[in-house]
């Protein structure tokens, strides 16, 4: 079977460049892209690495990272000074092309009046854009941005043992105690974080609301308590300068959008619509009386005759015919939407995928389009009822009855599956689960918010993310209001009992991904396992913190690594092949145990692909969303939700 290599067309003017990739996905470098079918030596490197098992059955090693030629196919941008300046022009362009409109219609209307629209030198299409910026820029982002700075609608605040069972979970997952406080306190100084401070985002964070801790300064205290256990030093009582991170209470950050940009984004909806058409799936709209409710318009949604029964979330489906097999739900992240899935998509529906000549055995796919998170302009993102009750609305539509779906997604998407999977009638419905760069696997730590909202940009690729996805209208406002770590955050217990494979890359600039690894994967640096609900779920109340910590005690508290630094805090360890030992504040490990410790703790990165319980895809080289820029990296993915579908 030929590979694919996609060829880019660049366009001369940078005010057209789209970047077109993901929260979360950074966008791409360049926005146009022909593909042609030749015969690669990738391909055989493909076939000596399937995840498909051989004929005995017997797993398959995973290499770590792809050879030179394949790398030089992504298209996502770098880092190099020349990429740095290239997105630098790109965003100067696109941001301050409607200020500037804004500013020539005021001096031409002051000075010459509506009279100089007739008698300009300048053509009358380039008068007519210039003043359709400057009104879009006063009538529809102005108002949109004091309109969505309304405080958020937090859900209900959990119960006093869910809130413990919660901070003790999180709490026994930290391993640079300091390093964690510093970033959701926006990098201060530990000296300036005093006790109020941390009250401050306690109640945040697991109270979900703000204000003076009233009625709960008992509980806050509790927690204060054994966050200073954690640090191994008291927490000076008082206010200090610090401010923390509480990302549903502060300001909605954004930046404007030019018209420009949303026809651009128009443009590549329109694109991705003849793929898909292209590639078998259909679109299901939501009402007709939706339509002008986002912007771009869809001009697909007035020709299309299928509807999706739920009022928001439209979906393309591929038709599913097979009677045994699942089929396969994707939701993808934060980005312009589908487009930079579609040779994803395409290939998941071709014969390296989960196409068959039997007509009869086909699998079915729907991919769902999350708007509020797609660079357009429409409703608020749905809250987690009402998202899982529409997609479950979808799901029973096209599942028959005891039939479950192989559920895909990528970076913002795990959000939702995470509720869906917390949700018993949605939860029900649910196979196997393909996590690609999740970003709620160990959500309580701060990476994927600070890196997300709050990291000033410094290299080129990070100031894609910050412009492009972080800054943007809808995105801001979804993660900003709409978005609860708390009704988020996946631990692994909630993935027991199914059939998981979680993709992760080694460059991904939001996530920490060795820590979320490290987590998920069955061997541990230490020996013991992660502490089950039932040892966190306090049956009185009234516990004290040292009762906590006689339960955790004798089981090790820390699991995971923070920022490339294993903090253990039991006083003695010991780990084959070497002795470690020492207390909080020194610890040594003879040469042999420090190698053998090393290689416990990056042996993850490496195990074979089995199909059964938590599995593991390390891709070294790759950023986040890189793995769907190549052929290689999307068939490991594809061969995992090919086996998943094939009950193998």
């Amino acid at each position: 079977m030929p590979i694919r290599i996609r060829i880019p067309i660049s366009i001369p003017s940078p005010l057209v460049h789209i970047p077109v990739h993901h929260l979360s996905t950074p966008p791409h470098a360049i926005f146009f892209y022909t593909e042609v079918d030749v015969q690669a030596e990738e391909q055989a490197a493909y076939r000596n690495t399937s995840l498909r098992p051989g004929a005995a059955g017997k797993p398959v090693l995973l290499p770590s990272h792809l050879p030179a030629e394949a790398e030089a196919e992504a298209a996502m941008i770098g880092t190099s000074r020349l990429e740095f300046v290239f997105i630098q022009v790109c965003i100067i362009g696109l941001h301050y092309l409607a200020p500037l409109c804004l500013l020539y219609c005021t001096l031409i209307a002051g000075l010459y009046g509506l009279r100089y629209v007739v008698e300009s030198p300048l053509p009358l299409i380039v008068e007519l854009l210039a003043g359709a910026e400057a009104l879009f820029f006063l009538l529809v982002y102005l108002p949109n941005r004091y309109y969505l700075q309304r405080e958020a609608v937090h859900p209900p605040t959990p119960r006093r043992e869910q809130r413990k069972q919660l901070f003790y979970l999180c709490n026994d997952n930290i391993a640079n105690p300091e390093a964690y406080l510093q970033k959701w306190f926006l990098g201060a100084e530990l000296k300036d974080i005093k006790r109020e401070n941390l009250k401050e985002f306690l109640l945040w964070a697991f109270f979900n609301r703000g204000g003076p801790p009233g009625d709960d300064d008992e509980e806050l205290e509790e927690y204060v308590g054994a966050t200073e256990k954690l640090l191994g030093r008291p927490i000076e009582i008082g206010t200090g300068k610090a401010k923390c991170l509480r990302l549903t209470l502060d300001r909605v950050d954004m930046l404007h959008r030019s018209l420009l940009w949303y026809f651009c984004v128009g443009f590549v909806d329109f694109l991705t619509c003849l793929k898909l058409l292209y590639h078998g799936f259909h679109f299901h709209r939501t009402a007709l009386s939706q339509f002008f409710t986002l912007f771009p318009f869809r001009p697909i949604s007035l020709l299309t005759t299928h509807r999706s029964p739920a009022k928001h979330i439209t979906y393309w489906h591929r038709p599913h015919t097979s009677p045994t097999k699942p089929l396969v739900v994707f939701i993808h992240g934060i980005g312009i939407g589908l487009y930079p899935y579609t040779n994803f998509l395409a290939q998941l529906n071709s014969m390296s995928g989960l196409e068959t000549a039997n007509h009869e055995e086909q699998v079915g796919i729907i991919a769902i389009e999350v708007m509020p998170v797609s660079f357009r302009i429409t409703h608020a993102a749905l809250a987690k009822s009402e998202m899982c009750s529409e997609i479950e609305q979808i799901l029973m539509k096209h599942l028959t009855p005891g039939q479950k779906c192989v559920l895909v997604s990528h970076s913002y998407g795990s959000v939702v599956t995470t509720h869906l999977l917390h949700t018993p009638s949605t939860a029900a419905l649910i196979g196997p689960v393909v996590l690609i760069d999740p970003v709620t696997v160990l959500l309580h730590l701060p990476d994927v918010a600070y890196n997300f909202v709050r990291r000033q940009p410094k290299k080129a690729n990070e100031h894609q993310l910050y412009y492009f996805a972080s800054m943007d209208m809808g995105v801001s406002h979804t993660l900003s209001r709409n978005f609860f770590w708390n009704q988020s955050v996946l631990w692994k217990q909630d993935l027991e009992g199914r059939r998981v494979t979680v993709s992760l890359s080694g460059r991904d600039l939001i996530v920490d991904t060795e820590a979320v690894g490290r987590y998920l994967s069955k061997d541990r640096v230490v020996a013991n396992e992660h502490l089950t609900a039932n040892e966190y779920a306090i049956s009185n109340e009234h516990a004290t913190t040292n009762e906590h910590a006689d339960i955790i005690g004798n089981r090790g508290r820390v699991l995971i690594e923070f920022e490339g630094r294993l903090d253990l805090q039991d006083p003695i360890m010991s780990v084959r092949g070497g002795d470690c030992h020492g207390d909080k504040e020194t610890r040594s490990c003879s040469e042999n145990g420090s190698s053998e410790l090393k290689l416990d703790r990056e042996g993850w990165k490496s195990q074979p692909w089995r199909g059964t319980g938590t599995d593991i895809i390390w891709f070294k080289e790759l950023d986040h969303a890189q793995v769907f820029d190549r052929h290689a990296t999307r068939q490991k993915i594809i061969d995992a939700i090919f086996t998943y579908c094939n009950g193998e």
